[in-house]
């Protein structure tokens, strides 16, 4: 979700800016001097309403300012307001009657930047002359560039490249509506590979899977189980102890026969002698 939000730039207190302090920005322009960053400090940040735009910011200002602006003054001729609306950076310098904007305000200036509002000389394979900076804006923090050929001038469409000279568009209008949303396109791409590694998590081993899969018994086996395929519950998956079968020869199970008979014999014979005597009583 991107913030919007705006910040008043002021001149600094110093010698070298007394002169451009309340300075219309038709004197500067005559005395062709750069409104730049340099000479000013920021004397309010805030989050700016939905429907904010950078007029209504100022007019606001204008009206009824802010009870908790702390500037060296009331917002004047010579300020900036820098207004940020869904990533998108732009400048405006504070004149009598109207804003106005002015690119390269911000310059974010790295190693890498090989653009800038200075650039005169950015060449392109397969073109004529050079092709030089108009415009600029800053998307999520990036800087873009808009830049025009010197030798096709209008015939040609313009250039929009990266502070480190990618080109994002050769066939752009501006800096606004369709060629805005090529600069997010051109940034759209890293964004969306970080997410995909984010959302899709390395592919898990076995083990990991059975551990993950909620019994605390099935991840301690993973651990002892000589096979993960014998992951079932039950700890250390080896066969349980038979019974061992005693074998018992034939010789000993005719002689233990032999004894079950006697045994019977042994009975039967006293029970035959009781009766015998008893019929011959009777008789």
């Amino acid at each position: 979700m991107n913030l919007h939000q705006y910040a008043i730039y002021q001149l600094k207190e110093e010698a070298e800016t007394r002169k451009l302090r309340f300075r219309p920005y038709q004197y500067l322009k005559e005395q062709k001097i750069d409104i730049r960053v340099e000479n000013y400090e920021q004397v309010y940040l805030t989050g700016a309403l939905p429907d904010d735009s950078a007029t209504r910011i100022w007019e606001r200002f204008l009206n009824q300012p802010p009870k908790n602006f702390k500037g060296k003054h009331a917002l004047s001729v010579s300020d900036v307001i820098a207004y940020n609306r869904d990533g998108v950076t732009n400048c405006y310098y504070v004149d009598k009657e109207k804003l106005i904007p002015i690119p390269g305000f911000i310059r974010l200036s790295s190693s890498a930047t090989l653009i800038s509002m200075e650039t005169n000389d950015f060449k392109v394979d397969g073109m004529k002359g050079n092709w030089i900076s108009t415009d600029e804006v800053i998307v999520d923090g990036r800087q873009f560039f808009l830049l025009q050929n010197d030798y096709y001038k209008d015939n040609a469409r313009f250039l929009i490249v990266s502070s480190d000279g990618a080109v994002v568009a050769n066939d752009a209008d501006g800096l606004a509506g369709a060629d805005l949303d090529k600069i997010r396109e051109f940034l759209q791409p890293k964004e969306e590979k970080g997410q995909q590694r984010q959302s899709q998590p390395p592919e898990k081993e076995l083990w990991q899977k059975y551990y993950d899969n909620g019994e605390y018994v099935r991840s301690s086996e993973s651990g002892t189980e000589q096979n993960y395929n014998m992951i079932d519950g039950q700890v250390n998956n080896k066969a349980g102890k038979k019974k061992e079968k005693v074998k018992v020869s034939v010789l000993a199970k005719l002689h233990q026969k032999q004894a079950e008979i006697a045994q019977r014999s042994e009975k039967v014979a006293p029970q035959m002698s009781m009766e015998m005597g008893n019929e011959r009583n009777r008789k």
